[in-house]
């Protein structure tokens, strides 16, 4: 099998401004992309659509986008798709159909945000993985700013108030949470050869695949409607249903999850990963815009430390490894 991931240098003399502002770049995007899945999906669960439909359709109308640009990017090398195929499958049915099957699986038992702040520990998991797994020890800023963002996101997600947790909910926010960390981790793994976009074609496709199956089975409902959608926020109107589907499928599965592979390629998986909770702020605001759903002080007070603690994360990567220096993934039969 293939070993997932090196962290990926940052930065390397002349290349490093150029290739860590285009990483950052990529990164935003990525998480202002995935910030509107939940808004947007909100207003097609509020005419009757069931949460596995509409993560269905958003996945399913993005491979359909991105899979020719896949297989441009391929360029006919297919002996590369085949050596790659575990890696594809694994990033399609964790990181894609499996973190949003178990995420939609966690809050049909418990409250939306330690959900969503479960899973969200999947940065400490990335970090955690390249130290056991490859040896890359955090330094005491990375881990400073690692603690300083996940107050933040406590902050944010404003679970504060007493949530009540279900055993069964929680588990399978941890599986959301492996999900979570394989995305990280695969993004970043330059090693494997695979272009970008075919990594995220491939994982589309799977991911659709996995959760059609779901769904025929009947693990995972799938409801759907034609009803007219209205967002009732400063930013709000009334759209016919196709318009938010096309939203979920091209920006917020899409451009987030090409856009997302290109900054772990530059980033490395640690920073990257924690970049990516920028998501929450842009969810947020999504929210805001969209739902009428206004952040409180404490919320925003949250987003500071966010912020702040992804700046710890940076100063704390320390000198990376020239790109010659960097080793060779392991790969075996």
């Amino acid at each position: 099998m293939t070993t997932l991931t090196h962290d990926a240098p940052v930065s390397s003399h002349g290349a490093s401004a150029s290739r860590l502002s285009a990483g950052l770049t990529f990164a935003l995007v990525s998480s202002l992309s995935f910030g509107l899945s939940g808004a947007v999906a909100r207003g097609l669960l509020d005419t009757g659509w069931s949460p596995g439909a509409a993560t269905l359709v958003r996945v399913a109308v993005a491979a359909l986008v991105v899979l020719p640009l896949g297989l441009v990017a391929l360029r006919g090398r297919w002996a590369l798709l085949r050596r790659n195929a575990t890696l594809v499958v694994l990033y399609g049915v964790l990181a894609v159909a499996g973190a949003q099957f178990c995420y939609f699986s966690a809050v049909q038992h418990m409250q939306v945000a330690p959900a969503l702040l479960i899973e969200y520990t999947a940065p400490a998991a990335v970090v955690l993985w390249l130290w056991l797994r490859h040896g890359q020890r955090p330094g005491p800023v990375t881990l400073v700013g690692a603690a300083v963002a996940a107050a933040g996101l406590v902050l944010v997600l404003d679970v504060v108030s007493g949530a009540q947790l279900s055993a069964v909910g929680v588990a399978w926010a941890l599986g959301a949470m492996v999900g979570a960390t394989a995305y990280f981790l695969i993004s970043a793994d330059e090693g494997n050869g695979l272009p970008p976009l075919t990594l995220a074609a491939g994982g589309l496709v799977v991911g659709a695949t996995s959760l059609a199956l779901l769904g025929l089975t009947g693990l995972l409902p799938m409801r759907a409607a034609t009803t007219e959608v209205t967002y009732a926020g400063p930013a709000g109107t009334t759209v016919a249903w196709w318009v938010p589907v096309l939203v979920l499928g091209l920006v917020t599965a899409g451009v987030a999850y090409t856009s997302g592979i290109a900054a772990g390629r530059r980033l490395g998986s640690r920073l990257a990963s924690f970049v990516a909770l920028t998501e929450v702020l842009a969810a947020v605001v999504a929210a805001w815009l969209l739902l009428g759903e206004l952040p409180r002080a404490i919320q925003l007070l949250g987003g500071v430390l966010v912020l702040a603690g992804v700046v710890g994360v940076k100063l704390g990567e320390g000198r990376p490894a020239r790109l010659a220096e960097r080793p060779e993934p392991v790969i075996s039969n």
